[in-house]
């Protein structure tokens, strides 16, 4: 016995150790990143964000309608709301305009009447209160609380099924309005139809007009349980058939509530046929929680692309969420055996790529898709090649489509800018020959004022509205054309669209500084002029904003741009106006997208975002520096009114997240990116073959925001510009970083 409890101590003493070590392993197990992503950053204020479910560039995102027609609910969402009339299957991430929330489902523990036509969600018997204390969101799941009808409520997607589940209390009615008439914002049904086609199973679709003027949604969705009654109304009127069809159809489904309280619903769509819509239908059962698993775990690699390390859990969410949100569009719009419905209702089939749709371009091509360059390479081929099929359509590239439907909302024809860009950063799996000739096709066309913009070589201001915009816009598309020409051999398209592209020149008034709209005559402004003015999108020379905020936009040509100017301490010093400026803006039509100012710049509009970055040209980065890190620190944070401007598909985040890594895409279709100001210690990017880029920042915290010397894999790095090439080549960017500017760093002699 002696010898025998050494040997057991010693025994006990090995498994406490392996438990201890195992504790501590999973103590210091570093928390999921999709756990650091609050997807209810945005929806508050004017970020027109969505806090329902999706998963990376999702066909669904099955989120909560609040039923309200405005501004702010143009995702369908606002977090000053606390009614909900139901869950549609289709949102906008951020946008200006409201459209979509599509296929709504609403589950409630009562019968109600449906004849009622509602013309606003006050007259919706169906409708539930909730609170925000009962109400979660993260990557791939959604949860609400329905006070009004004691049911909770979790959604969660896969990329072409959404899954609802319902918990009702015990002994409730369980029922499901399912209502295609109701509509918010610009949406307007044109036809509706719902067919029961067994007791498991509703069919149907819902045709309207909006911002997408001819929007086709066919829909199927499966019950986990029989229905056991329904009742059907056409245009108020109930119906003892099985098929309803008319403008606006609803139906209330009541399902046996015996055996579990739990009510579990898939649903899929297509743009195409019913028939298409059930074959995107995940095979296999109601598994809610496989599904979430699976939407977090899809998030999760998608947001591992990129990991920072900082000791500011909050800076750690706004990265994060940032992130999310620049990889919720483009979205799937092809189904599973790759057909999609074209704006003239052909149906064309995406045989080598996935079609995608809701390309909101004047935003995204400035940070967005340079950003998916990096995070979703492999996708970037698949929106050019969705472009194209476009251009095989109407002859010409899109300008901001939605559901298949070319809206023409905005200014130019930045599908150029995207196409070209790739291009030069090297992806393939699109037609380059054809990419050029939808570029030089669409640019060599006449309609929204290139006629006027080929004859005069800018835009008249008394020919168009908004022609200064427009022009200086169109300038930076020819550049983009010129750079895809020279790639491909095509000299004489290259010196004509170089030349073209100095269409910035005309409209430069060296005596105020500012881009201002020109006569036909060539030679006389329009007046009375003040830069502060903004008249909404009509009779105005600038695109939802001012002259402040539009005279900066020469991305291609800032040398020349300065030199204009006189010089880079005039530059500079008028640039530093811009920040200082009093914010007041005039005029009796504002546009209400003039946000997030700082002085005359405003953050919350995409005219904006590079030109704090125009300093590093004048010689004087640490202005970027320090500029660029005063709006990351102010116009971004953790709440709901944690974005100062629309969302806009991405960009808003897509700004952050590559200005809190340090560099940043001025003009996309260079290829180079400007430095700026890292704001954490290290930044690790993966890319293919198995590289990675490092970006370490020694000393870097909210006082040491000025770069003091830099490192390109242990060489001197004394430049403000850092290639995608050097980038995708891996390595070790480091800056060590101080509380006061170096004024020789980055400076060219």
């Amino acid at each position: 016995m002696k010898h025998i409890l050494p040997y057991l101590f010693l025994i006990v003493l090995v498994f406490t150790c392996k438990n201890k070590s195992k504790d501590s392993l999973k103590n210091s197990a570093k928390p999921k990143l999709t756990h650091l992503v609050n997807p209810f950053i945005g929806t508050g204020g004017h970020g027109h964000t969505y806090p329902g479910a999706t998963v990376p560039f999702g066909m669904l995102q099955v989120s909560p309608v609040n039923g309200i027609s405005a501004w702010d609910w143009c995702s369908g969402y606002h977090y000053t709301d606390s009614v909900a009339i139901g869950f549609s299957h289709l949102a906008l991430s951020g946008t200006g305009i409201g459209d979509l929330a599509d296929i709504l489902l609403m589950p409630i523990n009562k019968e109600v009447d449906l004849s009622p036509i509602p013309k606003e969600r006050d007259s919706l018997n169906y409708k539930s209160k909730y609170t925000h204390k009962n109400e979660s969101a993260s990557p791939g799941y959604y949860q609400v609380y329905l006070e009004d009808h004691d049911i909770d409520v979790e959604l969660t997607t896969s990329q072409r099924t959404a899954y609802h589940k319902y918990t009702f209390k015990e002994g409730d009615k369980q029922s499901v309005v399912l209502d295609l008439g109701f509509s918010i914002n610009w949406d307007k049904p044109t036809e509706t139809a719902i067919n029961i086609e067994n007791d498991s199973t509703v069919t149907g679709y819902r045709f309207s007009t909006g911002w997408a003027k001819n929007q086709k949604v066919f829909f199927v969705a499966k019950f986990s349980k029989p229905i056991k009654n329904s009742k059907l109304y056409i245009e108020g009127n109930l119906t003892e058939n099985n098929t309803a069809i008319g403008k606006k159809t609803a139906t209330q489904l009541i399902f046996d509530s015996q055996n579990t309280n739990q009510l579990y619903v898939k649903v899929a769509l297509s743009s195409v046929s019913i028939e298409n819509a059930k074959n995107n239908f995940d095979s296999g059962n109601f598994d809610f929680e496989a599904t979430k698993r699976n939407a977090e775990h899809i998030w999760e690699s998608a947001l591992q692309n990129i990991k920072v390390e900082t000791p500011v859990d909050s800076l750690k969410t706004m990265f994060y969420t940032a992130l999310y949100h620049s990889q919720l569009a483009p979205v799937t719009f092809s189904d599973a055996n790759g057909a999609f419905r074209k704006e003239n209702d052909s149906i064309a089939v995406a045989n080598d790529y996935t079609a995608y749709s809701t390309l909101s371009l004047w935003d995204t091509f400035r940070a967005e898709h340079p950003l998916l360059t990096l995070v979703a390479r492999d996708k970037v081929a698949h929106f050019i090649n969705s472009m194209l099929a476009y251009y095989e359509t109407r002859n010409i590239l899109p300008v901001w489509t939605l559901y298949g439907n070319e809206t023409n909302t905005m200014t130019g024809y930045h599908s150029i800018p995207v196409i070209v860009e790739a291009y030069l950063k090297g992806i393939r799996g699109f037609d380059a020959e054809t990419a050029y000739e939808a570029m030089k096709t669409t640019m060599m066309q006449d309609e929204r004022g290139l006629i006027q913009y080929k004859t005069y070589g800018y835009i008249p201001y008394e020919l168009l509205d908004e022609s200064v915009t427009i022009t200086l816009e169109y300038a930076y598309n020819d550049w983009c054309v010129a750079q895809m020409a020279k790639a491909l051999g095509e000299d004489n398209d290259y010196n004509f669209f170089m030349q073209r592209s100095k269409a910035y020149t005309y409209l430069f008034d060296k005596d105020t500084g500012f881009m201002r709209g020109k006569s036909k005559d060539g030679k006389s402004w329009n007046t009375p002029f003040d830069p502060k003015h903004s008249n909404h999108r009509e009779h105005t020379d600038y695109t939802e904003g001012n002259a402040w905020q539009h005279s900066w936009f020469v991305p291609h040509a800032v040398e020349d741009f300065i030199a204009m100017h006189g010089g880079n301490e005039t530059f500079t010093s008028r640039l530093e106006q811009l920040f200082t400026e009093n914010s007041d803006i005039t005029g009796d039509n504002v546009s209400v997208d003039i946000s997030g100012l700082i002085g005359q710049y405003a953050h919350g509009n995409e005219p904006s975002h590079h030109i704090a970055y125009m300093f590093n040209k004048a010689n004087k980065p640490w202005r970027t520096q320090y500029w660029v890190n005063h709006i990351l620190n102010t116009q971004y944070n953790t709440t709901p009114n944690g974005l100062s401007g629309n969302e806009d598909c991405g960009q808003m985040s897509a700004w952050y997240v590559f200005s809190a890594m340090g560099f940043y895409p001025m003009n996309p279709a260079s290829g180079n990116y400007e430095i700026g100001s890292p704001i954490f210690e290290k930044t690790t990017i993966k890319l293919k073959d198995n590289k990675v880029f490092i970006i370490e920042a020694e000393n870097v915290s909210n006082k040491n925001i000025y770069i003091q010397s830099a490192t390109l894999n242990g060489k001197d790095f004394n430049s403000t510009i850092i290639s995608h090439k050097q980038i995708l080549n891996g390595g070790t960017l480091k800056f060590k970083m101080g509380p006061e500017p170096n004024k020789t760093w980055g400076v060219k002699n």
